[in-house]
């Protein structure tokens, strides 16, 4: 179940049963989630400023309840860090942060075990119910990364495109290399340079920074 506006009932009496491990490089996000989560739903909170960080918490305090990881955090290395804290904290929830929210991200968050995706940008109060929604064991996503989702299936340059070319044309408006796509993707740099013939030809262009400019002048990105 993907959640978004319905909040569960919260029992309050069970909060100081509640651990929390929050992980981001960022000390100013990192104390304002903290804060708001000490205020709101439990004391019980332990931070971390890195990936290996937060896998020494969790084996020396955990498991927690609820771990939210920062996506862009060093050592995370995309969603190879959701699997390590999956793993290491014994299968309970781990959620992903993001400052730079992507439906892709999202959803590839949750398709690979992460029981939410929240954006920095949530609301004080929004955070608090993703976060309660989370330790009621239901997964959250934001409507608005939904609502993205469905504006560029409706786009006239998807109806052409493949979701992997949507993916790697991206990344071409991005200005990354085939090497670099590829690292992103977790897919071969032949693979990347096929899909990059592919698109031009698909969309009538010559080349790669042709095609990102068509991409980005029809609005898809």
């Amino acid at each position: 179940m993907i959640a978004h506006s319905l909040i569960p009932s919260w029992n309050c009496q069970d909060d100081a049963k509640l651990q929390i491990l929050i992980a981001d490089d960022h000390d100013l996000v990192l104390e304002t989630i903290a804060a708001y989560v000490r205020n709101e739903i439990v004391s019980d909170i332990v931070t971390a400023s890195s990936l290996p960080d937060a896998l020494s918490a969790i084996r020396q305090t955990g498991p927690f309840d609820l771990v939210l990881l920062d996506y862009d955090m060093p050592g995370m290395n995309g969603l190879d860090g959701l699997q390590q804290a999956l793993r290491q904290n014994g299968g309970k929830s781990v959620a992903i942060l993001s400052g730079n929210a992507k439906n892709k991200i999202a959803q590839a968050a949750l398709e690979h075990g992460a029981i939410g995706f929240l954006p920095k940008t949530l609301s004080a109060n929004s955070m608090i119910n993703a976060i309660r929604f989370m330790l009621s064991g239901e997964k959250f996503i934001p409507l608005s990364l939904l609502q993205e989702e469905q504006d560029a299936q409706n786009h006239p340059l998807t109806r052409q495109l493949t979701r992997r070319e949507i993916e790697v044309l991206e990344e071409l408006c991005k200005g990354r290399s085939n090497k670099e796509i590829a690292l992103e993707l977790g897919l071969q740099e032949v693979t990347i340079k096929l899909h990059v013939r592919t698109l031009c030809r698909k969309l009538n262009v010559k080349n790669r920074t042709q095609a990102a400019l068509t991409a980005k002048e029809s609005g898809l990105f």
